[in-house]
């Protein structure tokens, strides 16, 4: 069964009616226990076992939106972008896969994409994080843990995936992640799984290396396709 895990979302707040109606949005969503709001400091702290993605969805859908700040406790979040390596691509970056570890060896995987052709689609964590070459270089599949299912997109180009595994996030950091079409295995995108932060280690308000705010890598990342 799956654990409750605790995370952590940046949202617009502008006065108590804010703090309201993203308290009424996210009551409806479905796997939310406990929702707690920083007025002042503009932060959302979320104890549940909905998806991060189903969240920001919620949130956007009621005109807010929001930004993943952290999930889970220190050592135990990991992400990995996925790409297409596709040429002559503007914005290569097609999904977001996210990875909490809820308990010992017990993690939940939350991917979203976006941007691919409608069709049935694999995806798979394999054994190595080379992806210098696409899939080719990436090794084999995780054993059985790295099966992670069959992913629909829709004719939106849209899709996404929840599951849980028995491993911990470290044994996945530094691996890859390849979701590749069943149809005719040509379109893909991967990416190398790394570190993510945890419940408030990341109080990041300013990038140090462009000098952007929060919202304005937000507004250019979902320009490209991350949730």
């Amino acid at each position: 069964m799956l654990q409750p895990f605790q995370t952590l979302f940046a949202v617009p707040l502008d006065c108590s009616s804010c703090e309201d109606a993203v308290r009424n949005t996210l009551s409806a969503v479905k796997g939310i226990k406990t929702i707690e709001v920083d007025l002042k400091a503009e932060l959302v702290s979320i104890t549940g076992t909905a998806p991060p993605s189903q969240i920001v969805s919620a949130l956007q859908a009621s005109g807010k939106d929001a930004i993943l700040r952290g999930t889970g406790a220190p050592n135990s979040a990991a992400v990995c972008i996925l790409e297409t390596f596709a040429p002559n691509i503007a914005d290569p970056i097609r999904g977001l896969a996210r990875m909490v570890q809820v308990a010992p060896n017990y993690t939940i995987i939350d991917l979203t994409l976006r941007g691919l052709r409608q069709g049935k689609y694999e995806a798979s964590i394999r054994t190595s994080g080379d992806i210098s070459e696409g899939s080719k270089t990436t090794g084999s599949v995780f054993g059985e843990l790295g099966r992670l299912g069959e992913v629909e997109v829709g004719k939106d180009g849209k899709g996404g995936l929840f599951v849980e595994r028995e491993v911990s996030v470290l044994d996945l950091v530094g691996r890859s992640m390849v979701v590749k079409s069943k149809e005719d295995g040509e379109e893909e995108v991967l990416g190398v799984i790394a570190r993510s932060a945890g419940v408030w280690e990341n109080d990041k308000t300013v990038c140090s290396c462009s000098g952007k705010s929060l919202w304005e890598e937000r507004k250019e990342n979902v320009e490209k396709g991350m949730v």
